[in-house]
């Protein structure tokens, strides 16, 4: 009977630990899709939440240094509220290109292609009605010894928002098992030369959602340059040092200590791409991209990317909608830190190339690593 007994536990252990995320409808969409929301829980207390529409993640619970966890991203209760005009891009997966492309215009061997212009002038975050954030991707939950995941594909057909050739795009994410970490991968093939450039667009606020501001988090950026901007945030081309300006985040600042400096300016605030300093082990994958801490709480999060540069906004147009639990999104409530290429780089022959060819293979990976201050 002991012995039973002790296979039944046994057989319960690997069960639990190797069980797939969980997995819950979250709605319809408006033509009548149905989207599901898949969980994924790890042994240090980080729960993830993430949804087929735009293979978006939803939910971040983080443990802080009290033990407590909170929710530390922006976003809503059900996909109604990711289809509302008050939805800005909220966790989702951003493309074929994210950011902006200078008046929705580019070439590709000597080819002209029109995109929408949904930001002023410009292209912004791949389009309007079928960008990768709008659509439904198929869906498969799975685990293994290290952790949980999903992984995310669709298939983006030829002409699709204005872009050449049929994209095959995956996105899974992953929760280790053991650590609090959350690894983003990319990876698209395509049949004609088309521009990619793919990115997670979550809103943290290491408080918790719906806290007051993010102005009192620490901010460290690995960036010695940026690239300047015109007034409708298209990179001119050039890339400067940060040495100087209210841009420098080279050593640990208060993001709100010279904000002000830049609300004069057509960002409002922060809304700029930082080139990445170069890695100093070529040996590692990742190389580091930020690191944003809330003192109160004890949270932390720093940022490994394989791109090579990170946009930094300041949520400079949130204007109080609610959002989960009927918590309000005040204007600076959340951070963006999205790795990618640089904006426009479609146009601009200087910045690294983000045409993709049928004979490559698109690849890219961001970790998502919390903790808390003090702690390893």
């Amino acid at each position: 009977m002991k012995q039973i007994c002790a296979l039944l536990a046994v057989c319960a252990s690997v069960s639990t630990s190797a069980a797939d995320p969980e997995v819950q409808d979250f709605g319809k969409t408006k033509d009548g899709t149905a989207v599901q929301l898949y969980t994924l829980k790890n042994e240090k207390g980080l729960t993830a939440k993430v949804m087929a529409r735009g293979a978006t993640l939803v939910e971040l619970h983080v443990p802080g240094k009290n033990g407590k966890s909170e929710d530390v991203i922006l976003g809503w209760d059900s996909v109604a509220g990711y289809e509302s005009e008050d939805n800005q891009y909220f966790g989702c997966t951003t493309g074929r290109v994210c950011n902006r492309i200078a008046k929705g215009k580019f070439s590709i061997g000597g080819k002209d292609y029109t995109v929408a212009t949904n930001d002023g002038p410009n292209h912004l975050h791949g389009g309007v009605e079928r960008s990768l954030d709008k659509v439904v991707w198929d869906a498969k939950a799975y685990s293994n010894d290290k952790g949980q995941g999903v992984r995310f594909k669709y298939t983006s057909p030829d002409g699709e928002e204005g872009y050449p050739g049929n994209l095959k795009c995956q996105v899974v994410y992953f929760l280790a098992k053991n650590a609090n970490r959350i690894s983003i991968s990319y990876k698209a093939t395509t049949d004609q030369p088309t521009p990619v450039n793919l990115t997670n667009h979550a809103y943290f606020n290491l408080a918790g959602a719906g806290s007051d501001t993010v102005l009192d988090h620490v901010l460290t950026l690995n960036a010695d340059k940026y690239t300047p901007a015109d007034d409708t945030l298209i990179p001119t081309g050039k890339i400067e040092p940060v040495a100087g300006t209210p841009l420098d985040f080279t050593k640990p600042k208060r993001i709100g200590a010279r904000i002000e400096k830049l609300t004069d300016t057509s960002a409002l605030g922060y809304d700029h791409n930082f080139v990445l300093n170069a890695k100093q082990d070529d040996s590692k994958p990742y190389n580091h991209a930020a690191t944003l801490l809330h003192k109160a709480s004890g949270r932390r999060l720093r940022i490994m990317t394989k791109e090579p540069g990170i946009q930094f906004y300041s949520g400079n147009f949130l204007k109080g909608q609610q959002g989960k639990n009927g918590k309000t999104y005040a204007h600076r409530s959340a951070v963006c830190l999205e790795t990618q290429h640089y904006p426009d780089s479609v146009n601009q022959p200087n910045f690294p190339s983000i045409i993709l060819k049928p004979d490559q293979e698109y690849q890219t990976s961001t970790l998502l690593i919390f903790g808390v201050s003090g702690q390893k």
